[in-house]
């Protein structure tokens, strides 16, 4: 029956077009009517045109500086979200200028000061206080944009806001401090070109917004220049910033130097809790970065022997009924200024697959709407997925050398071309691809994205690599996964129509991976399927005192594999209400048919439900559960479950410097027929963090992965000057219950210190 109404659903696409056209013309009709509907006129496309200051502003918050009083300004702000283009509920401006050195932007926020929220944190961790700030296109193009944010004091957030969303990890440098007094708070802010990038010409163009997340009864968005939802591109409505002449970010050399030492242990005998405790010697390393700024469009970066360790260890996540390699973000800065280049919508390039290079080197370019990116780098411990229909395989590789090069130009509104080719070369075997990708806007709301992959692979002969996989098969039998001197093609096939608006979006897909594509420097998990889908969704913005916005949602979608045969097709339902007081929730429900290892289980079906509140300055929380029927997928043989995952977590504020970050995530499956327990854990963590000054910091992270039965203590002590310059010391302990009797054995411990300073020459 499921599969009659499902088929119904497919071959009903002819009419989900029609509905397209019916519903566009509805939603212009709505949207005329509620034109004009106050006296309040917001700023579209406004332009800022800012003078030269002769001398140079202390930043200290007080705005007490001869140069603010010739500054632009930059007023009469309208409200995003929740309202559309209305006046805000508090008033904010903007004051501009420059000198050869800095852009200098000082805020003024009013505002009750009682109300105000704001925390004495370390950078990139204020997201949920009041802040202001500056969202800049330096070239104008809608590819990518800096993201300032400030919170009252002035302590900063900076991101790289792109299409596809905005990536905190992204750091550079710039100068700020914040007060708060009886109207609100005022924050100062310095800019060094040197951090910018931005066009070779003697008269500079930005496009350009201030913003300001106002976060009282419910968290308002205000904008200087008027933002649209009705608007696909966000950067295209920007205002022009103008009157910075003949600025260069200068010719400056960065050398990035730093100095590790750690010290290691573990049991001589991990299977013998008993054993004796090993300690290995005190060992030392060093490390240099260097970056020249050929021009303000173009920098060079290499790196010799860098530490891309992490401070603090990825969150553990519950993998025990997947089959898939997990993913893991980037932290590295050696791969964040062109991170927003390497992205496709297909994950062609995972910096992670560089995991532990001996150098590597980088050359960024972004020529008006010309922008190119060549990566380079020689790793010695490379990691390998290899891609199958129903799950992928993780393998250690050795050594390899990887080439990136990556190719964008703009267009029209909107719009780019572009091209990807990576090459990586290991003893005896490659990999490479080559792939054109790009996005169109057409009819002011609607988008058509794609990206065509062709793979190249030879494998070594060595099927020691391969251990486990060898006796697989693949593309009708004609390869083994075995290593075992193979080459060949693969093709896979990215494509999406979608419209974005106020009232009504959509998406329609078609995506395909044969059974021979693989990405040695990607991360793609899955090959041989081809997949369609569809999904639609309305939002509504009702005039209450409790809701923002309601946003119902339906996604259908159909998978089979190169031989035809179906392997996967679901509806799901989804509900998406945004409350009040930073609240929302979240519902859904699943109606799937899967093939899975020859098996067929007509019926899938689960829900769940998603609670995310920041109702109270000093708590936040989120909460989801999914319950219902799921694959035994690693059973010898597979069967449908009844099971449960839960996810918890708060952030508690006990006072402006100290917090507390615990987190929970279960996970059950049992057998619904003989309510025998497949598998029931979770994972606990959380983190302690006390901030002594804007630089300096200590953290404790505790984590029990029962799952493991792995108990983990992680200390810091950090110090932070600006993103690069930084000091740390800490160590990470590693404890086993071995008789699962809550008694734990110290099996690995590392103590570590890190020394890193730039020098700006």
């Amino acid at each position: 029956m499921y599969n009659y109404k499902f088929n119904q659903l497919m071959k009903a696409i002819p009419l989900f077009l029609l509905l397209i056209i019916f519903l566009e013309k509805v939603e212009t009709n709505i949207i005329i009517a509620n034109d004009d509907t106050n006296t309040f006129i917001p700023n579209y496309h406004p332009t800022l045109v800012i003078p030269y200051y002769d001398g140079t502003i202390k930043i200290d918050g007080k705005l007490d500086d001869e140069g603010w009083k010739s500054a632009g300004v930059a007023s009469n702000f309208s409200e995003y979200n929740p309202g559309d283009r209305v006046k805000p509920k508090a008033d904010t401006k903007a004051l501009v200028t420059y000198n050869n050195e800095y852009l200098y932007i000082a805020f003024i926020c009013y505002d009750d000061p009682s109300k105000i929220r704001y925390s004495y944190t370390d950078r990139d961790a204020s997201f949920n206080d009041d802040n202001v700030g500056i969202i800049l296109d330096t070239y104008g193009n809608a590819e990518w944009a800096y993201e300032i944010l400030l919170n009252p004091l002035g302590l900063q957030n900076d991101l790289r806001w792109t299409p596809s969303g905005e990536d905190p990890s992204f750091d550079f440098i710039f100068y700020s401090k914040g007060i708060i007094n009886d109207a609100g708070y005022q924050v100062e802010v310095a800019i060094p070109f040197s951090s910018l990038r931005f066009p070779n010409k003697p008269e500079q163009i930005w496009r350009v917004t201030f913003w300001r997340n106002h976060v009282e009864d419910t968290k308002r968005q205000y904008t200087w220049a008027a933002l649209s939802k009705d608007e696909p591109c966000f950067p295209c409505q920007f205002g022009y910033l103008k009157g910075i002449n003949n600025v260069k970010s200068v010719n400056r050399l960065e050398l990035l130097p730093s100095v590790i030492a750690h010290q290691s242990g573990e049991l001589s005998d991990l299977s013998n809790p008993s054993s004796a405790f090993d300690n290995g010697k005190v060992k030392g390393d060093a490390s240099l970065g260097m970056k020249y700024s050929i021009t303000p469009s173009v920098t060079a970066e290499a790196t010799i022997n860098p530490d891309f360790s992490q401070v603090e260890s990825d969150v553990a996540q519950i993998d025990v009924n997947s089959t898939f390699a997990l993913y893991y973000s980037e932290k590295r800065p050696f791969f964040q200024e062109a991170g927003d280049l390497l992205n496709s919508s297909m994950d062609l390039i995972y910096t992670r697959s560089i995991n532990d290079p001996l150098f590597g080197a980088r050359l960024t370019g972004r020529l008006n709407k010309t922008s190119i990116a060549v990566v380079s780098a020689y790793d010695e411990h490379s990691p390998y997925i290899i891609p199958s229909e129903e799950r992928s395989f993780f393998i250690e590789r050795g050594k390899s050398l990887s080439n990136i090069v990556r190719f964008k130009q703009s267009f029209l509104e909107n719009s780019y071309i572009g091209t990807i080719f990576t090459d990586q070369r290991f003893d005896g075997g490659s990999g490479s691809i080559l792939s054109l990708d790009g996005k169109i806007q057409f009819l002011d709301n609607y988008l058509f994205k794609f990206q065509v992959a062709n793979s190249y692979t030879s494998e070594p002969n060595d099927s020691t690599l391969t251990i486990g996989v060898n006796d697989l098969k693949f593309d009708d039998n004609k390869h083994t996964e075995k290593f075992d001197g193979e080459s060949y093609w693969g093709r896979a096939i990215y494509t999406r129509l979608e419209r974005h608006a106020k009232l009504w979006n959509f998406n329609f897909g078609y995506d395909e991976w044969s059974p021979t594509f693989r990405a040695n420097n990607g991360y793609i998990t899955r090959n041989n399927i081809r997949q369609i889908s569809a999904s639609t969704n309305l939002a509504f913005y009702p005039d209450s005192k409790y809701i923002d916005m309601v946003n119902p949602e339906i996604d259908i979608s159909r998978i089979w594999n190169f031989d035809g045969i179906r392997k996967d097709q679901w509806i799901m339902p989804f509900l998406y209400i945004q409350f009040k007081a930073q609240t929302n929730i979240s519902m859904w429900y699943l109606w799937s048919q899967e093939r899975f290892r020859g098996l067929y289980f007509p019926g899938i079906k689960r829900g769940g439900f998603n609670l995310n509140t920041n109702f109270m300055e000093a708590f936040a929380l989120y909460f989801s559960i999914e319950s219902g029927r799921m694959i035994a997928r690693n059973l010898p043989t597979p069967i449908l479950g009844k099971g449960n995952n839960i996810n918890f977590g708060m952030d508690i504020k006990l006072f402006r410097r100290f917090f507390i970050e615990p987190s929970f995530d279960f996970s059950n499956l049992k057998d619904p027929n003989t309510q025998e327990i497949i598998f029931n854990g979770y994972i606990l963590r959380a983190k302690f963090t006390y901030q002594f000054t804007r630089e300096l910091f200590c953290r404790i992270v505790v984590q029990y992965n029962q799952f493991a039965d792995v108990l983990d203590f992680e200390p810091l002590i950090y110090y932070k000057l600006n993103p690069f310059t930084i000091f740390y010391i800490g160590s990470s302990l590693n404890y086993l219950d071995y008789e699962n009797d809550n008694n734990f054995t110290n099996t690995h411990r590392q103590f570590f210190l890190k020394l890193q300073y730039l020098f700006q020459i």
